[in-house]
């Protein structure tokens, strides 16, 4: 007898794409997704509200957890961490903005790989030292920096945060992913060991560094290029200031 698998739960995943991609509130997104996968599933409304107490009492202090690092994190912005940061590369003169992401990618890299994945992230690390340590080594060699390059660098500085983390951490035994597909694999009739999963994640880590390794050097190019054209039209502009002020009276 062949049993027919109920697919209709899959209609959350259209319900959380179509949230995201209308920029609805994601907790409000996710909420709804539950609800709507629960009655999906053929959950009763007092089922699914009892998962949902479940899971908050669980969960209650997650965001303790969350709120007191980025409550050290802020109390040492506002003593001055981001300026100790960006003075701190800047004497150091051989720093450009792609060495420093290069170095900063192969530690993300290597902690994710071993489990430590927390040792990195946007709020905790990205935001307070590695974008204005990147700004700093910048400022350090061509000056004052535009706007756009200060965003440039930081959007760079979070994407190698990123890069870092989501292929790094696949070579851990006991990621949630690597999990999951042994998981799966095994329900289906494959037998595969979660340390043949990881060890298959190394080629993919390895080249993944190689990539991000390489745009990170084509920054340092573009950065070059661009801020060394910029500094001559600057002083002549600086330049010529005093005399058409002179003029002027």
């Amino acid at each position: 007898m062949v049993s027919h698998a109920n697919l209709w739960p899959l209609i959350g995943v259209a319900v959380i794409i179509a949230g995201f991609v209308l920029r609805f509130n994601p907790m409000l997104v996710v909420i709804v997704t539950a609800i709507v996968t629960a009655f999906a599933a053929g959950f009763s409304p007092d089922k699914i509200l009892a998962t949902i107490g479940t899971g908050f009492i669980k969960t209650r202090n997650l965001p303790l957890i969350i709120l007191l690092p980025l409550s050290v994190i802020g109390l040492l912005e506002r003593h001055g961490l981001r300026q100790h940061a960006q003075n701190w590369i800047g004497s150091i003169k051989s720093a450009t903005a792609g060495r420093l992401l290069i170095v900063y990618l192969a530690a993300r890299q290597l902690t994710a790989a071993v489990g430590l994945t927390s040792l990195g992230g946007h709020p905790q690390m990205v935001r307070p030292l590695l974008a204005p340590m990147a700004e700093g080594a910048t400022e350090a060699r061509y000056g004052s920096l535009p706007e756009r390059v200060r965003h440039k660098l930081r959007a760079f500085s979070a994407a190698t945060d990123n890069v870092g983390l989501f292929f790094g951490e696949d070579i851990f035994v006991a990621f949630g992913a690597v999990v999951l597909m042994t998981t799966f694999l095994r329900e289906a009739g494959i037998e595969v060991e979660p340390i043949h999963v990881a060890l298959w994640g190394i080629p993919t880590a390895i080249c993944a560094f190689a990539i991000h390794a390489w745009r990170l050097r084509r920054l340092d190019r573009w950065l070059d290029r661009e801020l060394k054209q910029a500094r001559p039209a600057a002083e002549a502009t600086s330049a010529a200031a005093p005399v058409l002020s002179a003029r002027s009276h």
